[in-house]
């Protein structure tokens, strides 16, 4: 099986890059990729664990991008595979910058989770999510302190973009985020695509202008009605085709690698093969 969607504990997952090696082999996935938000740190830390397994590891990032003032993310690919180190070694200095924001989104998050009366502090997010602290760790702390009673109302209540505690986190805009990807020799895919704020097919022209080269048709939040729409969106216009269980571990219980929720993904075996085509 090929996966090509997964996070570890150096983002908002809650398994450990070997860990995650681990539940690839239990899973029968033989092609992972590896798609953190906004580091490399999972991905680095897992290449030993994926060659001792024997599992194909892919180097991805899932970026926090804007478009139309909503967040949008963009899942980057073989990045450094076409372009030499140059182009990665400046995509990884340009990643780090965007580490830089969302600490400072994060403190704001904090302060403004005080104001509504949440005893919730910044150094007990980070507790819980390393090197790469987001929204799932506060809301984690939410929940084990009796605040909510489960991730989704925490989201739903305080997270989201629309919720009370929700503070503006400066990210790049869309058509940057796919100029940074494309120019450190990588595949530039729109992730989960269901999720993105209007209508997808009415936008594509767009995003196909900004230099959008793929999409992220097969994903454990797609029926085989969203599947099949974004399959037709990329044979019209000449993209790509990405797929993943977007596996959090324990944050995601109901969703597993290769295989999604309830078994609902399934990847073509030849998907390898046209990517690097």
């Amino acid at each position: 099986m090929i996966d090509l969607h997964s996070h570890t504990y150096e983002s908002d997952g809650t398994s450990s890059p070997s860990e995650l090696i681990g539940e690839a082999v239990r899973a029968g996935v033989r092609v992972l990729g590896i798609t953190d938000h906004d580091t490399f740190k999972g991905y680095d830390s897992a290449g030993e664990p994926a060659r001792a397994a024997g599992v194909e590891l892919v180097c991805g990032i899932e970026l926090s991008t804007k478009l139309h003032e909503r967040s949008v993310h963009l899942l980057g690919y073989f990045l450094g595979n076409h372009d030499g180190h140059n182009g990665f070694d400046e995509f990884r200095g340009w990643v780090a910058d965007q580490q830089a924001s969302r600490l400072d989104r994060n403190i704001r998050l904090a302060a403004r989770l005080q104001e509504l009366g949440f005893d919730i502090t910044l150094e007990e997010a980070q507790a819980l999510g390393r090197g790469m602290t987001g929204r799932p760790h506060f809301a984690r702390l939410m929940v084990e302190k009796g605040y909510v009673a489960n991730l989704r109302q925490a989201f739903d209540d305080y997270l989201d973009e629309s919720a009370k505690g929700y503070v503006y986190r400066r990210e790049p805009q869309f058509a940057e985020g796919v100029a940074r990807v494309r120019r450190a020799g990588g595949i530039a895919s729109l992730a989960h695509p269901v999720r993105v704020h209007g209508d997808v097919p009415a936008l594509m022209p767009e995003l196909c202008d900004a230099g959008l080269n793929a999409i992220e048709a097969y994903h454990s939040d797609h029926d085989p009605h969203d599947t099949q729409l974004f399959l037709d969106l990329a044979k019209r216009y000449g993209l790509k085709v990405t797929g993943g269980s977007d596996f959090h571990g324990e944050v995601k219980p109901g969703v597993f690698l290769g295989t999604g929720y309830d078994g609902n993904l399934r990847i073509p075996e030849d998907l390898m093969e046209r990517l690097r085509g």
